[in-house]
């Protein structure tokens, strides 16, 4: 929005320029979602303790637990708002890359917002069911598949890249599709999973946004592509500036997320950001590297699965209790 109107006026004064520079969009990117977030938390916070918006604590979970019920939830509702609003004001809005991330983004957020909004209607912790959930993940997550697929302008933006064997490069083609479908949908579902405990799924969510920051530029750059030994995709680079909101408006919300929190993100805010992640790994080719960042996220799914599996084949548990975190919190770990 403000690349064009700089642009314009670049044609006048030169040192409008500036603004075409990828680094400092992307850093103006982080000082917007952040200034938002800090901003608008506290008259957010009110608003949702006044309409008792509050968390639903699980019957089964942790003690601890207990004194968290009531506390506001709903707040990734502020992040979102956050990166649409830096993503909007400072990306190039002629980019396809950006409309698939922001796009694929609030509509996970959509998707997590009905399912808190029931939480509360019900006064419990169900929410929408686990049938409706991953069927409104997996049509928004097939969809932006399938559209990445279908915009795809190089063989890169296809291929698959193995972490550390530049020489191994995997032409997908259709299987393309499911690859970035489970990488979205799942890595949606991993950092919902995380976001238990006060400041843990926002603070990895942050990091990994900032590295994958990284990847997006340096796979936008032609030359720092070829020097580097990762795959070129033309345009992406644009998507540093998404990923700097991201950070930007990570590191508001963590401001009021960490202990003791004063407002918990939510699904909407978890399935959002998760969704995000995933989107923009695909985008810059580093789906396995993601599995290697956000390995928070995938000890937490893990210790889901393997629970599951050993009660269902043994009847016995693994841990105490699952997601990995209530584990430890029933060990009396810090």
């Amino acid at each position: 929005m403000l690349l064009e109107l700089f642009q314009h006026l670049a044609q006048y004064e030169s040192g409008f320029r500036v603004f075409q520079y990828l680094t400092l969009r992307a850093i103006l990117g982080v000082l917007t979602a952040l200034i938002i977030s800090f901003i608008a938390g506290p008259p957010l916070i009110r608003r949702l303790t006044r309409a008792r918006i509050g968390q639903q604590v699980r019957d089964d979970g942790p003690q601890s637990h207990l004194s968290k019920a009531g506390t506001p939830t709903m707040g990734g509702t502020l992040i979102l708002v956050a990166v649409a609003i830096a993503t909007l004001l400072w990306s190039d809005l002629h980019n396809r890359f950006v409309w698939i991330a922001l796009g694929t983004t609030l509509l996970f957020g959509v998707i997590g917002g009905v399912d808190d909004w029931r939480k509360l209607k019900y006064g419990n912790s169900k929410g929408l069911s686990a049938r409706a959930k991953y069927f409104w993940q997996s049509v928004v997550g097939l969809g932006a598949a399938l559209l990445m697929y279908h915009t795809a302008q190089v063989p890169a933006e296809t291929t698959l890249i193995v972490p550390f064997f530049k020489e191994i490069a995997i032409p997908l083609g259709w299987g393309f599709v499911p690859l970035a479908y489970f990488v979205i949908v799942g890595s949606s579902n991993a950092v919902n999973l995380t976001d238990g405990l006060d400041g843990l799924a926002i603070l990895p969510t942050v990091m990994v946004s900032g590295a994958l920051g990284v990847f997006a530029y340096v796979s936008g750059h032609v030359h720092f592509a070829n020097y580097l030994g990762i795959p070129h995709v033309p345009g992406v680079g644009e998507i540093v500036v998404f990923c700097g909101a991201l950070v930007g408006a990570g590191l508001g919300f963590l401001w009021f997320n960490a202990y003791p929190a004063q407002v918990f993100m939510g699904d909407v805010g978890a399935l959002a950001l998760g969704a995000a992640l995933g989107v923009v790994a695909v985008m810059v080719r580093q789906e396995l590297v993601l599995f290697i960042m956000g390995g928070v996220f995938v000890m937490e799914t893990v210790s889901v699965i393997l629970q599951v599996a050993s009660y269902k084949l043994t009847g016995r548990r693994i841990f105490r209790m699952a997601p990995l975190h209530h584990h430890f919190e029933l060990k009396g770990w810090p």
